[in-house]
């Protein structure tokens, strides 16, 4: 049994759905919100593959604006994107997450976040649901130097919590957070609330859930 969860944030915990709503309200269509979010994964992967690194913050702004570009919206851009992204640091936790995060508490494991995004970002999440004292840490890969999934970021996680990287396990809902967790030297555990195949590509998750509230259950020995 691993000793440390490294949780991913951004949809892993953090419901996303509500961010179409915030699209709608400005004009646009609220399926652009999941463009958007994939968009700006990509382009962080980018910089990290080519040596490069920046904030997501940053990234979110200068690539909304793009997707907003010639869409005949309620209100200027500036607001627009003021609007949205002023959204995504107000979401809540998914439901399955305030009993599963204390379910792994309860089994005595040490957990801690590791996100593409702000760790301010992931306080206010975790404050929001009244979890902010469940976790010991609460570690972004802006210091980190590089974007998951590239294995350094990965090992910064492991260095902070001051553990081999065979005694944590990262929960995430993405395949390749999954893959580049596996390929670094952790265990993994999908967190497969759709009911959606595993691709082929990537290395298989050492456990899959079908939410939060699972994850103690599947870890146990």
């Amino acid at each position: 049994m691993p000793s440390v969860v490294v949780f991913d944030v951004n949809e892993t915990l953090s419901d996303l759905a509500p961010m179409a709503d915030r699209f709608e309200a400005v004009g646009a269509p609220g399926s652009l919100a999941a463009t958007w979010f994939s968009e700006v994964l990509r382009d962080g992967f980018a910089l990290t593959a080519t040596g490069g690194i920046e904030r997501f913050a940053v990234l979110g702004e200068q690539v909304l604006r793009s997707v907003l570009h010639g869409r005949p919206l309620r209100v200027d851009t500036g607001s627009a994107v003021t609007q949205i992204m002023s959204g995504f640091t107000e979401l809540d936790v998914h439901p399955d997450v305030p009993a599963g995060v204390r379910g792994l508490r309860d089994a005595g494991l040490r957990l801690v976040t590791l996100s593409n995004g702000a760790a301010s970002v992931a306080r206010a999440l975790l404050d929001r649901a009244g979890l902010g004292d469940q976790f010991e840490q609460l570690l972004s890969v802006e210091d980190a130097g590089v974007w998951k999934p590239a294995p350094d970021a990965y090992r910064y996680a492991a260095a902070r919590c001051g553990a081999p990287l065979t005694e944590l396990v990262l929960a995430a809902v993405h395949p390749w957070d999954i893959h580049g967790a596996s390929r670094a030297g952790l265990a993994t555990a999908w967190i497969n609330r759709t009911g959606a195949p595993y691709p082929s590509y990537f290395d298989r998750p050492t456990w899959e859930v079908a939410g939060v509230d699972g994850l103690a259950g599947a870890l146990r020995p």
